[in-house]
């Protein structure tokens, strides 16, 4: 049994999106995966920067105290992000995706696509949506 959580660094949704996946996890008793697909390359030393940065990020989250194990997947795209996650995922086969996103405004919905829709529709997982308060 797994909890898997798509992140993204620097992001005030994932982080609310990854504390929240912890306390499922926890819940559950089951392990954590963190799915971050970054839509660039990355060499080498970059990708190993980018590991413990987010390493470090998941750890704050989860806590010295904790038991739980967990485990980041970290891939990179040169397509859509929404599509890696749910391909990521759809492999994975969790039992639960947590996903943050952000409040838009209707037109904002309308004109451009959203990586946390894409999600939603595609992933053949139960998704639980984590938003920031208003």
């Amino acid at each position: 049994m797994t909890v898997a959580v798509a992140h993204q660094v620097s992001s005030a949704t994932a982080r609310l999106a990854l504390t929240q996946a912890v306390q499922e996890a926890k819940y559950r008793n089951t392990d954590l995966a963190v799915l971050h697909v970054v839509d660039s390359a990355l060499d080498a030393d970059r990708e190993e920067a980018y590991r413990l940065g987010v390493s470090d990020e998941i750890e704050n989250a989860v806590g010295t105290d904790s038991e739980l194990t967990w485990k980041l997947h970290l891939k990179t795209v040169s397509g859509d992000v929404g599509d890696a996650i749910v391909k990521l995922s759809n492999q994975l086969r969790p039992d639960l995706l947590v996903l943050g996103t952000r409040r838009r405004s209707p037109v904002g919905k309308a004109l451009m696509g959203s990586i946390a829709q894409t999600i939603i529709l595609e992933a053949s997982v139960p998704v639980l949506v984590v938003k920031t308060a208003r």
